[in-house]
């Protein structure tokens, strides 16, 4: 069991009702939501099981909410071994997607819930802040051949700045900047090769130079926040590189608000690492479609399953949440 990894979801992945049937449970999910209603001095909880969805989707409820709703999931799996007598593995990574590097290091011990999702409102409030003055997009370019990338962004540099934001699977990037660059870039992309073109309905740059402010604004947040060594390793969104300290950690934090995310790296580098088993911890099963497409001789699953009981499928307790 020690060739799992632990991935958390970022924002995207939330959806109304959310951890509400896991609670309902699960004791120690319910303690981990309560946990966050405190650290936030409002229920957070509550928008996520019941709405509505518009308030939901704000950055600043979304980021803490997923983050809240991700560590019950963890806590509920916990549980469940437990119960269960099954001794918890010790995974070899946990990793976040952009936002849920916030989650991986609840998980890893580097930072505590309340923190953390004090930390992602503030990092929400920073985002929507930074580039005022300049309108950012973000756009998602897929079935574009790897090697065209350059020639994407470059079909956009010379109406602003312009970035790839996420390197999410084959085929599958986003673009973030500038809107003026980002609408060039996505009305040449076709004629690159990609298959489908999509702007996205955000105002906020993510993963761009766009996100300075945030960047130089959240080093300040950050700095009197309490930071602990990983006892699980991480990895850097933009590279994939291993990080081992907590200095690293409060770095990571900051940094990847202004460079992309390369998920793609990440999974190669922990399938290079001997990990077979990706368990996706949170709500939804992004991740886990991501992951089948790069390394698709792994498992990947994940424990949000409605149809499970309590609303979790538990890897190495439920039979039918792994085939090795």
């Amino acid at each position: 069991m020690d060739r799992i990894a632990f991935v958390f979801p970022g924002q995207g992945s939330q959806a109304v009702g959310m951890g509400k049937a896991l609670a309902e449970a699960s004791p120690a999910a319910a303690d981990v939501l309560a946990e966050a209603d405190r650290a936030l001095g409002e229920p957070i909880s509550r928008l996520a099981f019941d709405g509505p969805a518009e308030e939901l989707d704000l950055t600043v409820n979304a980021q803490p909410a997923l983050v809240a709703v991700s560590i019950a999931f963890l806590a509920a799996m916990r549980e469940r071994w437990a119960t269960a007598g099954v001794t918890a593995p010790e995974p070899r990574y946990a990793a976040g997607h952009s936002m849920g590097q916030y989650s991986a290091m609840v998980a890893a011990g580097v930072i505590s819930l309340g923190d953390a999702v004090r930390l992602v409102r503030e990092r929400g409030r920073q985002m929507q802040a930074s580039g005022q003055g300049r309108s950012g997009a973000m756009a998602a370019i897929i079935g574009l051949d790897n090697a065209r990338l350059e020639e994407l962004v470059a079909l956009g540099a010379g109406h602003g700045s312009l970035t790839v934001a996420n390197r999410n699977a084959p085929g599958q990037v986003v673009i973030s900047g500038d809107r003026a660059a980002v609408e060039a870039a996505a009305a040449g992309a076709k004629g690159l090769g990609a298959r489908l073109v999509k702007v996205l309905p955000v105002s906020v740059a993510a993963h761009s130079s766009l996100m300075a402010e945030a960047a130089t604004g959240m080093a300040r947040v950050l700095a009197p926040v309490t930071f602990s060594d990983p006892a699980i390793p991480l990895l850097a969104n933009a590279d994939a590189r291993p990080i081992a300290t907590a200095a690293g950690a409060r770095d990571e934090l900051i940094e990847h608000l202004t460079r992309g995310v390369d998920w793609i790296a990440a999974v190669q580098r922990m399938s290079a690492d001997g990990v077979t088993t990706f368990v996706e911890v949170g709500p939804g099963k992004v991740l886990t479609g991501l992951i089948k497409r790069i390394a698709p001789e792994a498992e990947a699953v994940a424990v949000d399953d409605a149809a499970a009981p309590g609303a979790i499928a538990v890897p190495f307790v439920d039979d039918r949440t792994l085939t090795h």
